[in-house]
């Protein structure tokens, strides 16, 4: 007779299972990239703008009109800036437009960048439309208006009922309109862009409780599509304060600084100062103060905004 032995059942909660990860599992861990791949980004950033703004600043200090070696020659290139009254006239016309472009460009970005992200009727087509002055260079744009405001065979020429004499570049408060208003018609798309893609990312379901609460349209609008497009709105004002602080081709093909110099900002008045007078030392200690102003600048609006202490947002939530 066959004795048959069985082993004891294991005792209940003593077995431990072993459950193996999948392979290509969302839960496994991923370390963050090393330094060796920000490498190539950090030789061509060093490459192509530290490097340039180290030499601009070593030749603000040194005389040299293109050709030979530079001279060193101190301070003198700031001092003669700095009681130069064409350049402090500059500045106060670099504000200015970099004033008007924000004012005019922010609340028209805004508007059309939340109708953009809607369900409109024909809203992919009138959109398309409107985004063509963004794929036109700053170049193409200048040509273009300069054309259609010539005095002489241009729009002004045609409706003197509305333009007067039809030269708009003839004074200084209808030039700088000109220039504000051609910033506007080429770039406000840009940002237009910007807002309606933060607009499409705002939960809808704020609206929703909104709409429950009794909040009708304009309330919404105020008291959740602004606040919620806070962070876009503060990266939107500063692309226009460098953008504002760097414009050049535009005064160049449009007013070339006049008249006179009524309409001369301090990137125009770089060019003239090193290109056209051959004077690279005085251009590159304007070039340099364009630089530090304009990081000054958008420093103080991050750090008045609060945009440097937010952590997180519901911005991109879906």
């Amino acid at each position: 007779m066959t004795t048959q032995t069985k082993s004891a059942p294991t005792a209940a909660g003593t077995r431990k299972e072993v459950r193996r990860r999948p392979e290509g599992s969302s839960a496994a861990l991923v370390g963050r990239p090393g330094f060796v791949w920000t490498l190539p980004a950090t030789l061509f950033f060093a490459l192509f703008a530290v490097a340039p703004l180290i030499m601009v600043a070593v030749l603000s200090f040194m005389s040299w009109n293109g050709l030979g070696s530079p001279r060193w020659v101190g301070t003198d290139n700031w001092n003669r800036i700095l009681d130069d009254p064409v350049m402090i006239k500059s500045i106060w016309l670099t504000l200015l437009l970099t004033a008007l472009g924000v004012a005019i460009q922010t609340p028209l970005s805004i508007l059309l960048g939340v109708w953009a992200a809607g369900q409109q009727r024909n809203r992919a087509v009138l959109s398309a439309i409107y985004f063509i002055p963004l794929l036109l260079s700053a170049t193409a744009v200048s040509v273009l208006w300069r054309a259609l405001l010539d005095p002489n065979f241009g729009i002004p020429a045609r409706a003197t009922w509305l333009f007067g004499d039809g030269n708009l570049f003839g004074e200084q408060t209808t030039a700088i309109g000109v220039l504000a208003f051609v910033s506007t018609w080429q770039f406000t798309p840009f940002h237009t862009l910007i807002y309606q893609g933060a607009a499409r990312a705002i939960p809808q379901v704020l609206y929703q409780a909104a709409e429950i609460d009794g909040a009708g349209r304009y309330r919404q609008f105020f008291h959740i599509t602004l606040p919620q497009l806070r962070n876009s709105m503060i990266t939107s004002m500063i692309l226009m304060i460098v953008g504002g602080l760097t414009t050049f081709e535009t005064v160049l093909i449009l007013t070339q600084g006049g008249p006179g110099t009524d309409t001369t900002i301090s990137a125009y008045y770089m060019y003239q100062k090193a290109f056209k007078s051959f004077d690279f030392g005085a251009g590159s200690a304007i070039a340099l103060c364009l630089v530090v102003a304009a990081t000054v600048i958008s420093l103080i609006v991050v750090r008045v905004s609060g945009y440097d202490k937010m952590r997180s947002s519901m911005e991109g939530v879906s």
